[in-house]
């Protein structure tokens, strides 16, 4: 009598819908709790940065647009299928530790949307990744910029907004000035302020563009020419705004930019920079020789909404979900762990105890406004103004500390700050100096003329941080990066000094006065700006 041999088991059992789709909700479940903090911050971005109102709705618009399209999902049904999602999920958690060692939010945030990426190719696989790479890259938008670029981009803004809106007051016959960011309409005084630098059309617009792109029937580089010119039309808009207000300001008063009217004109410009992009998609239509109405520029293909009736078919078990559960488990519990992480404060002198003459200068102290603390949110600081006898020009040593980096609080470049001031930075070079040492380095230092009106200065600056003399900001943020993660340390410095440029004196003279200074000025420094071997003055718990 033949003996059968046992079935063969499937190496993926097959299950009822419902039961690997909760699976699967539990492990989204999981992947929300290990990230929570991350994405609290996120929404409350959301609730209190109007730049960022808009993310509640990315996500909702994500889902749905998978939703209308979930017949085309197909559940993997092998771990050979989920390769290469573990892959991108191992790297979205690689970065998440990586992120919270260095306690920077940002970049958590950005590691949950990579480990979301992975897990969703682990569920559908490389080809479900593919069909739905688009409403997945959408979620990008709800993310906040790091708060050094958001920084950079809002002070660039102001002055290109400032002076295209300046220019539309005077093609009206008004007379105006431009100093930096502020409109003087010798009567009144315009200031372009963060919020008028355009961010918080910027932002939404940029997002809806990309979502009309990847709706609009056209061809791929009509798509980009969309998606990338929301850019340009929201300065150009928001240019416009700051004019019509310039203008108003000009003929009623300064209530024409205050409260509600001014919020109003707002919303007026958003809409008008709606409008124009849907002109802009119709005017690409009819250049391509494609006859559309206005409101079928934008539109759910009817096959989605078709096909979206048969739903999800395949209901296989993946056993990839153990290597998913393995890993999530054992990255959250190493990011638990460092959440117990202090942060290292150095010892250090106060400014307040910096000496107020320095070989044969002498020093005038001065203060900083309440508005500029707020915005720099430096920990200790030194304005003084040094002068030596019988030399008229003074020189201005400025200094600003920063015990911790980590939450918006980071050194501010001169060279994103100067040009807000009304300054145009004329020349800009790096200048090395060998025979003065500073923390056993040869001194770095970046040199900028800058000049305003018929007024010139020199300015020499650079960043010290832990140890390092850095010229290049981004180089500070990679290094704060890096020592979070080895030094547990985030604190740093700005050092800067500036002195006149007079047309009665050779401008080599008065460099070699500077450089003087700067000599002198050197062998202070270490006591009031800790360097890479410090004594610990305490901890702070890091949040």
């Amino acid at each position: 009598m033949a003996i059968s041999a046992p079935p063969v088991q499937p190496a993926n059992q097959t299950y009822k819908p419902a039961t690997v789709w909760w699976f699967w909700a539990g492990i989204v479940v999981l992947l929300g709790l290990i990230f929570r903090v991350s994405i609290d911050e996120m929404l409350s971005v959301w609730l209190n940065v109007e730049e960022y109102s808009h993310g509640f709705f990315i996500p909702c618009i994500t889902l749905y647009l998978i939703w209308i399209r979930r017949s085309e999902l197909q559940l993997v049904a092998s771990v050979k299928d989920s390769q290469l999602g573990l892959i991108v999920m191992l790297f979205g958690m690689l970065l998440f530790l990586l992120a919270s060692l260095a306690v920077f939010r940002v970049f958590e945030q950005y590691a949950f949307l990579i480990t979301l990426y992975g897990l969703f190719a682990v569920i559908f696989g490389s080809k479900g990744l593919r069909t739905f790479y688009i409403p997945l890259l959408f979620l990008l938008f709800m993310v906040p910029l790091p708060s050094f670029v958001l920084s950079n981009l809002s002070t660039k803004l102001q002055l290109i907004s400032s002076w295209l809106g300046v220019e539309f007051i005077r093609t009206c016959d008004i007379m105006v000035y431009l100093e930096g960011n502020v409109i003087d309409l010798g009567s009144y005084k315009l200031q372009v302020v963060d919020a008028c630098s355009g961010l918080r059309y910027l932002f939404p617009l940029s997002s809806l563009a990309f979502l009309c792109a990847y709706l609009y029937k056209g061809p791929i580089w009509q798509k980009w020419l969309v998606f990338l010119s929301s850019m340009p039309l929201t300065v150009f808009m928001n240019s416009f705004r700051i004019g019509v207000i310039g203008v108003m300001v000009d003929n009623w008063g300064t209530a024409m930019a205050e409260g509600f009217l001014h919020d109003f004109e707002g919303w007026v410009v958003f809409l008008l920079c709606m409008l124009l992009l849907f002109i802009e998609m119709w005017l690409l239509t009819r250049l391509s020789g494609r006859k559309q109405a206005f409101n079928e520029l934008v539109q759910i293909p009817d096959a989605w909404l078709a096909e979206s009736k048969t739903g999800v078919t395949h209901v296989v078990f993946n056993r990839s979900i153990f290597a998913v559960l393995l890993l999530l488990l054992v990255g959250g519990g190493i990011s638990e762990s460092i959440k117990g992480r202090v942060d290292i404060i150095p010892q250090r002198k106060a400014f307040v105890n910096f000496p107020a003459q320095i070989d044969s200068w002498v020093g005038h102290n001065e203060l900083l406004g309440p508005e500029y603390l707020a915005q720099l949110k430096l920990t200790d600081y030194v304005i003084t103004n040094y002068v030596k006898p019988g030399e008229k020009q003074a020189i201005n040593f400025y200094s600003a500390y920063y015990q911790s980096q980590r939450k918006d609080a980071a050194v501010h470049s001169p060279r994103s700050c100067i040009p807000g001031d009304g300054w145009q930075i004329v020349q800009y070079e790096e200048r090395s100096f060998p025979e003065l040492q500073l923390e056993g380095q040869p001194l770095v230092v970046n040199r900028a003329i800058i000049e305003k009106g018929e007024n010139r200065q020199l300015v020499y600056f650079w960043f010290q941080q832990r140890g390092r003399l850095l010229t290049n900001e981004y180089l500070v943020k990679w290094y704060l990066f890096y020592d979070a993660i080895t030094l547990n340390r985030t604190d740093g410095a700005l050092v800067r000094l500036v002195i006149n440029l007079d047309k009665s004196e050779d401008p080599a003279v008065v460099e070699q006065r500077l450089q003087a200074f700067l000599k002198a000025i050197l062998p202070k420094l270490p006591d009031y700006l800790p360097g890479k071997h410090v004594e610990t003055a305490g901890v702070a718990a890091i949040e």
